[in-house]
C-alpha cells in the first residue's frame, strides 16, 4: 500500500479532513495526518480519532532528538488548504513547522506533492504569493490553482477529489 502524507493548514476546508481521509482510504492510501500548529489546535478535539482513523499518530511538531521515525515514507504528499503562511514558508525554506519542514525536505527527495493553496483574495493578490507559487513549481510541484484559492468561506467547494485525483496521477506517472 501506498502511503500519502496529507498536510492541512489552517482554512476552513480542514474541518472537513475525516472525510478525505476516509476517501483517500478508499483509494487505496496509507494515511499520515500532519497538521499547522493552528490546524492543531483547531482540531485539538478530534486528534485522538483522526490518529485511530489512519492508524498512524497525527503530528504537528518536530520529533526530539534520537527519537524513531512514527510514521512509514511517503510515497506522495498532498498540502491542501495550503495557507498563504504555509506556501509562502515552503517556497522559501523557511521550516519553523514541522509540516513546512517535511515538504521543503521532500523536494530535495524528489517526492511527489500537490499544493491546493486556500487563501482569500487579498492574500491571493500580495506579490509574495505568486513568487511563491511559481518557486514550489519550478522545484516541482504540482500547485492546483482555482475556486479553493479563495474560497476561504465556502469549504464545500473546496477541491478535495481533485486534490486526490491529482496525486494519484503524479504518482502513476512518477
Amino acid at each position: 500500500m501506498s502511503t500519502l502524507y496529507l498536510f492541512a493548514g489552517a482554512a476552513e476546508p480542514v474541518f472537513d479532513i475525516a472525510r478525505v481521509i476516509e476517501e483517500a482510504q478508499a483509494d487505496g492510501w496509507d494515511v499520515c495526518l500532519g497538521l499547522t500548529p493552528t490546524a492543531a489546535r483547531w482540531l485539538a478535539g478530534s486528534l485522538e480519532g483522526l490518529a485511530v482513523l489512519t492508524g498512524h499518530p497525527v503530528r504537528w511538531d518536530y520529533a526530539f532528538p534520537g527519537e524513531g521515525e512514527v510514521w512509514p515514507e511517503a510515497s506522495a504528499i498532498l498540502v491542501a488548504p495550503a495557507t498563504f503562511h504555509t506556501v509562502n514558508q515552503w517556497a522559501l525554506g523557511i521550516v519553523d513547522e514541522f509540516v513546512v519542514g517535511v515538504v521543503a525536505e521532500g523536494i530535495g527527495k524528489g517526492v511527489p506533492m500537490v499544493a491546493v493553496p486556500c487563501l482569500n483574495a487579498a492574500y491571493a493578490r500580495h506579490p509574495q504569493f505568486e513568487r511563491s507559487v511559481e518557486t514550489l513549481r519550478g522545484a516541482g510541484v504540482f500547485v492546483l490553482r482555482g475556486e479553493g484559492e479563495s474560497g476561504m468561506g465556502d469549504a464545500a467547494r473546496f477541491p478535495w477529489r481533485v486534490a486526490l485525483d491529482a496525486v494519484r496521477e503524479l504518482v502513476a506517472v512518477g
